[in-house]
């Protein structure tokens, strides 16, 4: 099976590029082992320019910001795409929106892989502020272990490689190669 971790956001939005973060921040801390392929890439703010590298997988791992109503930034939920909980409504960054109609896009001529979501509720989302608030940097940890966790159930296995923290990647998150580059 083909795995695809996929980082979504923009960089210099705060909080709002923790998706591009996150993917470095795990590549750089695991190596990933198994039975099956895993391959990270950051997404940036394509969304339907995705479409062809995202077909190419058996199941996809969205991370991003997510919209939902009522909880506190920093919040993470986990889902499947065919389960998505109410209290999101994808109405948040115009490429969070983007996203959702390539991921319909993509269900109308039945060629999205199974796609799970893992998005944390941003607070800062502002003109060139390359950092990650508070309470989505602390969110870090679970979506590391959440993911962690969920890759050991598919066959996938995280040996830790370096010892990294979110903080010591955000300055160099700009210079991962994105999904066209590579």
């Amino acid at each position: 099976m083909k795995i695809l971790l996929l980082g979504i956001g923009n960089l210099l939005f705060g909080d709002e590029g923790v998706g591009i973060h996150f993917i470095n921040y795990m590549g750089q801390k695991y190596r990933f082992v198994g039975d099956h392929q895993l391959d990270i890439v950051d997404g940036g703010t394509l969304a339907q320019r995705l479409i062809p590298i995202m077909v190419e997988y058996d199941q996809i791992i969205i991370v991003d910001t997510i919209n939902a109503a009522g909880v506190n930034a920093g919040e993470v939920y986990f889902f499947d795409f065919e389960a998505v909980p109410a209290a999101v409504d994808w109405q948040g960054s115009a490429h969070e929106v983007e996203m959702l109609q390539t991921l319909i896009m993509m269900d109308l001529s039945g060629d999205r892989p199974k796609t799970m979501i893992m998005g944390v509720v941003p607070t800062v989302i502002e003109a060139t502020e390359f950092s990650l608030s508070e309470g989505v940097a602390n969110a870090i940890v679970l979506m590391d272990d959440t993911l962690v966790t969920y890759l050991k159930t598919l066959g996938v296995h995280s040996i830790k490689q370096n010892e990294v923290t979110i903080h010591a990647v955000l300055p160099h998150s700009f210079r991962s190669a994105d999904a066209y580059s590579v």
